[in-house]
C-alpha cells in the first residue's frame, strides 16, 4: 500500500507519527523526543505555559539549546508537540449506551486537561494532528457508532461535547481556582445588594443558592452542566433517530 506523501506533512504532525529520521544518522544522540516532550510537561506543571522555552527544557535535560533542535526545529513544534502529549492514555468507555459513554468521555477529558491545565493556554491554531486526540477522537466515535446519524453528526457531536469541556475547565482555572478561596462572596454580596432594587438575587442569598460549603463546586458545576448539555443530546438524537 502507497505511503503517505511525507513532503506534504509538517515538521511536528512528521514526529508525531512517527515519521521523521531527521538526526538518525551520525554519533549516537544522547536524548529522545520523549525525554524531551516529558520533560517539557513537568516544566510546564511546574510553572505554566509561559515558563516553557527551548532553553529552559534544555537546561532541565543538562543540554545545550542547540542539541534539543535535532530533535524539535522550533518551539513552536515543541507546542504542537505537547498539545496532543497531554492526552497519552486513552479513556476506556463503559459500553452500555451512547450517553453514558460520552459522560465518561468528557469525565476523562475533564480530568486529563484539569491534570496539565497549562495546555489551556496553547495557541489553537489547527485541528488536533496526534495520534492521541486521535485515538481519543476514535474512542468517541466509537460510542456513537450505533446510532443511526450521519457520521457527520456524529462527529459534529463530538466535537461539541470537547468545546464543552475546555471551556468549563477553562472557566474553572481562571475564575474558581484562583486565590481567592477564603473570601465569603454571599457575605460580600448580602452587604452591598439593595433587596429593593436586587429583589430576586438577594432572596437567592437568603435561601443559601450561592452557598458551596457543602460540595465540591468544581465537579458539581461541570456534572450539572454536562447533563443539561447530554439531555439536549438525547432530544436531538431522539428527534434525528425517531427514538
Amino acid at each position: 500500500m502507497k505511503g503517505p506523501d511525507e513532503r506534504v506533512l509538517p515538521k511536528a504532525v512528521k514526529l508525531l507519527w512517527d515519521l521523521d529520521d531527521t538526526g538518525s544518522r551520525g554519533p549516537k544522540r544522547g536524548l529522545s523526543l520523549d525525554q524531551i516532550l516529558d520533560t517539557a510537561v513537568r516544566v510546564a506543571d511546574a510553572e505554566g505555559y509561559a515558563a516553557l522555552s527551548m532553553a529552559r527544557v534544555a537546561k532541565e535535560l543538562g543540554f545545550t539549546t542547540m542539541s534539543l533542535y535535532r530533535y524539535v526545529d522550533s518551539k513552536d513544534t515543541l507546542v504542537e508537540l505537547l498539545h496532543d502529549r497531554i492526552f497519552d492514555v486513552t479513556p476506556d468507555l463503559p459500553a452500555d449506551g451512547w450517553r453514558a459513554g460520552l459522560e465518561a468521555w468528557a469525565w476523562a477529558e475533564f480530568h486529563a486537561i484539569r491534570a496539565h491545565d497549562w495546555w489551556l493556554d496553547i495557541p489553537m491554531t489547527s485541528p488536533p494532528l496526534g495520534p492521541n486526540n486521535m485515538a481519543w477522537l476514535e474512542a468517541g466515535m466509537r460510542v456513537l457508532s450505533g446510532l443511526d446519524l450521519a457520521e457527520p453528526l456524529k462527529l459534529q457531536l463530538l466535537v461539541n461535547l470537547s468545546i464543552y469541556v475546555i471551556g468549563r475547565t477553562r472557566f474553572l482555572r481562571d475564575t474558581i481556582q484562583q486565590d481567592n478561596q477564603d473570601q465569603d462572596f454571599t457575605a460580600i454580596l448580602t452587604a452591598v445588594l439593595d433587596p429593593g432594587r436586587f429583589p430576586i438575587i438577594s432572596a437567592a442569598l437568603g435561601n443559601r443558592a450561592f452557598d458551596t460549603d457543602d460540595m465540591h463546586w468544581e465537579e458539581a458545576d461541570f456534572s450539572f452542566a454536562l447533563d443539561r448539555l447530554l439531555d439536549g443530546y438525547q432530544v436531538f438524537i431522539d428527534s434525528h433517530t425517531g427514538a
